[in-house]
Formats: structure tokens, sequence, C-alpha cells
């Protein structure tokens, strides 16, 4: 079962149960899914899903901040609430040990040397870790281990 039929399935589960916080944040999961599919006409596949789940997520995590900034802790809750949603749909992360691993292995293999490799050895590391790990945390290991 591919991961847009399960969110299709949760969907259900969630109106049936009548949880309005979740049914609210599979159906906005669904229809960024449904936008990707029109605007690039694909088949949205596990991969591309996995990335719409990571751009949701950070987008609440950036509503979040700025609701902490405004006073409005209500509403960073109900943020909150549907990250955790949308974290039921991630593979299981990386650790930071297992990322730095990748990382280094992904460096040797490339032969890179320096900080001017940074775009070729993230373009490789992107392929192989996409949705398996947190981007920023790659991203670090990255500049780590290309430091001279």
């Amino acid at each position: 079962m591919s991961l847009k039929d399960t969110i299709i399935a949760d969907m259900k589960d969630a109106m049936r149960a009548k949880d309005a916080l979740r049914l609210g944040t599979i159906r906005m999961l669904l229809a960024a899914v449904k936008l990707k599919e029109i605007d690039d006409r694909v088949e949205v596949d596990d991969t591309m899903a996995i990335a719409i789940v990571d751009k949701l997520i950070k987008q609440r995590k950036d509503s979040i901040e700025a609701y902490v900034k405004a006073e409005r802790p209500e509403l960073a809750a109900i943020e909150q609430a549907e990250i955790e949603v949308l974290k039921a749909y991630l593979p299981a992360r990386m650790s930071a040990q297992e990322v730095t691993n990748a990382v280094q292995a992904i460096i040797a293999e490339l032969g890179a040397t320096g900080p001017g490799d940074m775009g070729k050895v993230m373009g490789a590391v992107k392929t192989q870790l996409a949705g398996k790990a947190d981007m920023g945390q790659v991203s670090a290991a990255v500049k780590a281990g290309l430091q001279p």
C-alpha cells in the first residue's frame, strides 16, 4: 500500500472517529498531494509524498515560532498537534551519528576535499537521504565534513 493510499485510509478512519483535528490535518495533506499532482502532472509516489509531509511540518514549525513571538500559545498548540499527526507519515529518521557516517561515506566516495565541493556533495546526499534525515542536520554534517 502506497503512502497516499495510507493517508486516504487514515482520512476515512478520522471521519468515522469524528476526530476533527486529525481529519483537518489529513485533508490539508491530501490537498497538498493533489496540488502537486495537478501542477506537475505526475502521480505522487512515496518519495514525493514524504517531501510534501516534510514541507508541511517545516511550515508548521515556522508558524509555531511566529505564534510564540506573538504570544499566541493556543495557536502554537494547534500547529504542534498538526505536526504530531503529520509525523506519522514519515519514515523513521536517522540518528545524528548515522547521518554523519553516511555523509562521510559520500564525501569519500566523491573525493570531495573542501567547501567548494559542497554543492556536489549536497546533491548526492539529497538523493540518498531524502526522507530519511532532517536536511538541516544533513547540511550541518556536510559543512563539518568538508572543513579543511
